[in-house]
């Protein structure tokens, strides 16, 4: 067996669309008016939608029965033709939330599927879902009469733009970093409509357009050059809402339906709940005659042709077609019934294809059966789908790589770049700021926030936030140095002391800190000198079940885990002892590294112990460990003060003879009590809650064994340690970007 090159979805999608009832499907299609379609399992239901649409190239509407279903859905067809020619058509409102708030981001998709609608010739694939076709939309002629067109080479005033802009409800601002705003600066204009997943950036020749790009918020980067664009204002808050989505749709639009029973009973449901709520008008924009009701939705789609997959026993279809298809087993990571599952299929002549948006997950599997010594001759997708599938008349099996593992999928939809970026979190908190709370200027120190004011600067008129100093002194800082400020945090109940400008005492603090970490930095580096002349425990390269423990993550690894956790392996195989500080967010994927690490020292025979500083982190770690851990031979255990006295006499006899492979418990591991049979691997969480005592018998233990330190909340001492060198240091993309602020807080810590 090797590992064969990985295909493109797209000829996997061109081997289904060879099964012969597709193209009956799109036969029938044109002769008829509603067609169902029996026996479609998994996404099979997708690559039948690209293929009717290949085979009739029309504009298409599926609707699915709910968001979720239509997430997916959407997901499958991108992933199989790309984004350019489908459009996802969702809710405007968080109905989870009061009804009324408005999603943005979602505002941006219906905006920009119904323009496409209105002004693209080439034939689309809507998805959309009950609550969202519930929900009305502004007429054709009235989307049109509040849409600027736009082109490179137009002679058009900036004013006039800007005017247009003002009237369509757009808001100016210094910096555009949501839809709906517009910003002027010299010969640029920068605009982001209600129709673009990205803002626009006009660049003016005198009265001229020269150029037109979209560009990203965070980074200011151009993108894409377009030569025409629309710029769209938000609809949905309008008053004008008379129409529905099926008014905008082509004559020749074919609708698919999952279950048009039960879509029809969600829109009457949606429609009887958004009436039983007392609406209060001032609050929100929202009336009445912006749902529709079941009878409309009915009469709406019986002007079009229907695709069904499920029969509506009120109305009998013109003609159907059966496909023999079956959803993908479910395996639950047990590779034996894989195997037989997988010779089952190649013995009756299937094909076997595996789906992976990672080609890392692809060479994984087949390492894993490499290692069962269990040839399973298998055909790589470079795309994934959602549910995988097999088709006896094509005798192809399609699996996917998330279910095989247990994974979880997640399904993207384009509006995700519409969301208030990063930048944008910034002005939020700059806006949340109340005046006098106290802030530190990277220049000027430790000021008050004395609100956000208008300056003329040169001939225009901008916002800046001003800082209050001692004897009333002010700075003023511009919005585009907002990286400069952050709010003060010290002792509660502790107020600071503010800095005097022109004074020097800011500078000569810093210039005292710099030498203390000189200090700091001479000390560890002789420190780190030594551990370096130490020897360790080398382990050994990757197993198979290392492979298949990793292939069995149930997210996908983001780039950094994935770096991590290579960089944390060949730590280990190293003869020096490690000594790495990981450092991440919430939900970054601490604890999976550190699984991983412990599975690896458990696999030599050695003993890994877990310290964590309160006895529910100690109980939530051995579930998380143990759930992982449970189809591998691995014993886990926790030791603290939530066992009883019997219980920890048990584990501390089993962990001296070497029967507890990983232990995880609070300060109590560090007990005289405590012996290990060949302790391997210490991972040490957050250590920074750890008192002197306890570091101080650490010391001991961790004097050849290797140490991994993770902490979602770095104190200056234990990030500064990892910068100058003292240990190995991984950072997550999140605090990378913020690393300043760990700067001024190392700042404050040293000043008290």
């Amino acid at each position: 067996m090797f590992y064969q090159s990985v295909l493109d979805i797209s000829e996997l999608q061109l081997l289904f669309e060879t099964n012969p009832n597709v193209s009956a499907a799109s036969k029938i299609l044109k002769e008829i008016k509603t067609l169902l379609v029996n026996g479609l399992h998994g996404s099979s239901r997708s690559m039948f939608a690209v293929s009717v649409y290949h085979k009739t190239p029309q504009p298409y509407l599926y609707i699915l029965n709910d968001l979720e279903t239509a997430g997916y859905f959407y997901h499958d067809i991108t992933q199989i033709i790309g984004q350019e020619n489908v459009l996802f058509f969702p809710s405007a409102y968080k109905r989870a939330a009061k009804y009324g708030q408005i999603d943005s981001a979602n505002e941006v998709l219906r905006t920009d599927t119904l323009s496409t609608i209105q002004n693209k010739s080439t034939p689309l694939i809507i998805v959309s879902y009950p609550d969202a076709l519930a929900e009305k939309t502004v007429s054709g002629e009235m989307l049109n009469k509040n849409t600027l067109k736009i082109s490179q080479g137009e002679r058009i005033d900036s004013g006039f733009i800007s005017e247009v802009l003002d009237s369509f409800g757009f808001q100016e601002v210094d910096y555009v970093y949501e839809p709906g705003q517009y910003a002027t600066r010299g010969s640029i204009l920068d605009v982001f409509s209600f129709s673009s997943e990205y803002p626009y950036r006009l660049d003016f020749f005198g009265d001229e357009i020269e150029t037109i790009r979209s560009f990203e918020v965070e980074s200011q980067l151009s993108k894409m050059r377009f030569t025409d664009i629309r710029i769209v204002p938000e609809l949905g808050k309008r008053q004008s809402n008379n129409a529905t989505l099926f008014d905008l749709l082509p004559k020749n639009t074919i609708i698919g339906l999952e279950n048009i029973q039960w879509i029809e009973s969600r829109i009457e449901s949606v429609y009887r709940d958004e009436m039983s709520i007392q609406i209060d008008q001032k609050e929100v924009d929202f009336v009445k005659a912006d749902l529709i009701t079941n009878a409309e939705f009915a009469a709406a789609i019986k002007n079009f042709k229907q695709i069904r997959f499920n029969r509506n026993i009120q109305d009998i279809e013109d003609a159907a077609i059966d496909f023999r298809t079956s959803a993908q087993p479910l395996y639950h990571k047990n590779f034996d019934l894989i195997s037989e599952s997988a010779h089952n299929y190649l013995d009756n002549g299937y094909t076997l294809y595996i789906l992976s948006d990672s080609e890392k997950q692809q060479k994984r599997l087949f390492h894993i059966f490499e290692d069962r010594n269990d040839p399973i001759p298998f055909n790589s997708i470079n795309k994934t789908l959602h549910v995988g599938f097999s088709d006896e008349t094509l005798k192809i099996c399609c699996f996917t790589d998330h279910q095989i593992f247990d994974r979880f999928h997640k399904y993207n939809l384009r509006s995700d770049k519409a969301r208030t970026g990063k930048i944008a979190l910034t002005l939020k908190e700059i806006n949340q700021l109340q005046t006098g709370d106290y802030v530190v200027h990277i220049d000027h120190g430790i000021g008050k926030f004395a609100g956000l004011v208008r300056m003329r600067i040169g001939e225009r008129v901008q916002e800046v936030i001003k800082l209050s100093y001692q004897n009333n002194d002010a700075v003023f800082v511009s919005i585009h140095a907002l990286h400069k400020i952050s709010k003060y945090k010290g002792k509660e109940g502790e107020a600071p002391h503010l800095n005097k400008l022109g004074s020097g005492a800011w500078e000569r603090t810093k210039e005292r800190t710099k030498s203390k970490i000189k200090d700091i930095a001479r000390d560890l580096i002789k420190l780190y000198a030594q551990r370096m002349q130490e020897r360790g425990y080398s382990f050994s390269k990757d197993s198979y079940m290392q492979t298949e423990l990793e292939a069995s993550f149930m997210y996908e690894d983001t780039p950094d885990q994935l770096k991590t956790t290579r960089e944390v392996k060949r730590d280990m195989e190293s003869e020096r002892p490690m000594d790495r500080l990981v450092c991440g967010d919430v939900g970054f994927g601490k604890t999976e590294i550190a699984i991983r690490a412990a599975f690896k020292a458990a696999a030599d025979n050695k003993q890994s112990a877990v310290l964590v500083p309160t006895t529910v982190l100690a109980t939530q770690h051995y579930h998380t460990f143990s759930s992982r851990l449970a189809d591998f031979p691995v014993k886990v255990e926790y030791l603290s003060r939530a066992r009883s006295s019997k219980e920890q006499k048990a584990i501390l006899a089993d962990l001296k003879e070497g029967k507890i492979d990983i232990i995880i418990g609070t300060h109590r591991l560090v007990g005289k009590d405590v012996v290990f049979q060949d302790l391997g691997l210490l991972v040490i969480d957050e250590e920074q809650k750890f008192g002197v005592s306890t570091k101080d018998k650490l010391k001991k233990i961790k004097v050849n064994v290797d140490t991994l330190t993770m902490t979602a909340t770095p104190i200056p001492r234990t990030l500064q340690f990892s910068l100058m060198g003292s240990r190995d240091f991984q950072l997550s993309a999140h605090h990378l970007q913020t690393g300043i602020l760990f700067k001024q807080r190392f700042i404050r810590l040293i000043l008290k």
